[in-house]
């Protein structure tokens, strides 16, 4: 063997080994932003991201993303749930209550 062959063997291997670590880390992605975004899912977004690339040649992987970027629908904003947001958005609530019923009296 020359040192073209050496050299030819070498880009070949450079090549497989990058080929794996990118899909490793595609393959990877959506858990990962699902993780780091506190997502409510994100073993089951991670889970969609493998299979998704593996088995769907990347049809489901690009879902998992989208889902991995979306807000959980019915899940309550940290400013809200706090115990002093919670009874502010009550004081108020009675306050617009009891200015309902004054303007209803005020209409009879």
């Amino acid at each position: 063997m020359t040192a073209i062959d050496f050299f030819a063997w070498l880009v070949l291997i450079v090549i497989v080994v990058s080929a794996v670590w990118l899909f490793i880390a595609l393959a990877k992605l959506p858990g990962k932003i699902a993780r780091e975004r506190g997502h409510p899912q994100a073993e089951a977004i991670n889970a969609a991201g493998w299979l998704g690339l593996l088995l769907t040649v990347g049809v489901v992987w690009a879902l998992a993303l989208i889902w991995a970027l979306m807000e959980p629908v019915g899940q309550p904003h940290a400013a809200a749930s706090t115990p002093s947001a919670v009874e502010a958005l009550k004081a108020r609530i009675e306050s617009l209550e009891a200015r309902l019923e004054a303007a209803g009296r005020a209409d009879r």
